[in-house]
């Protein structure tokens, strides 16, 4: 598992956006004053989960995932378990879970963005209501192979275009992340 102190450093060093200050604060917070920032079972005030924002081979679209309980396009990512050596390692491990799409090795797993959202409560799962506070890693795809999975029914590549981010009604947090990569 990513020791926590690590993640303190990386969000830390992280300049957001002005849209994303309150997500940079609660993350910091988190990492910093709670026992099990990575644990799932830590419903107040949540825990830390990593998306991955893949890029295709050429870098001029990114890999979706329809989310299955959510019901919505976004980046396909979840939960940091015990085997993941990285934060990064958890983004791809997902991304690959999700979709199938192979990350390539000399993605740079630099950090693109960050998000806090609530997550509906599931009671078949025991679950409350609670925010995930989401990491997003820029990968990069080592081709466009990708499958659909129980997780994500549906996958797509979109490109950076204003009229495919309001097509697929993706989360500012998202489009912001994908942005500063055309920054870059």
């Amino acid at each position: 598992m990513p020791p926590v102190r690590e993640a303190l450093s990386l969000v830390s060093s992280f300049v957001p956006a002005s849209e994303d200050q309150k997500s940079h604060e609660l993350i910091l917070a988190l990492l910093d004053q709670t026992p099990a920032p990575y644990s799932r079972h830590q419903f107040n005030p949540g825990h830390i989960t990593c998306t991955a924002l893949v890029w295709d081979p050429d870098r001029r679209r990114i890999l979706l995932a329809y989310h299955h309980r959510l019901q919505r396009w976004l980046l396909p990512g979840g939960h940091v378990e015990a085997t993941d050596a990285s934060l990064t390692d958890t983004a791809a491990r997902e991304a690959a879970e999700e979709t199938s799409v192979r990350i390539a090795a000399a993605s740079s797993g630099r950090l693109a963005g960050l998000d806090v959202h609530g997550i509906p409560a599931n009671p078949r799962k025991s679950e409350p209501f609670h925010l995930h506070h989401d990491l997003m890693f820029e990968l990069v795809a080592e081709s466009a192979a990708v499958a659909r999975s129980e997780e994500a029914p549906e996958v797509a590549w979109c490109s950076l275009d204003d009229e495919e981010f309001k097509r697929y009604q993706l989360p500012s947090s998202i489009v912001r992340a994908a942005r500063r990569h055309e920054l870059r």
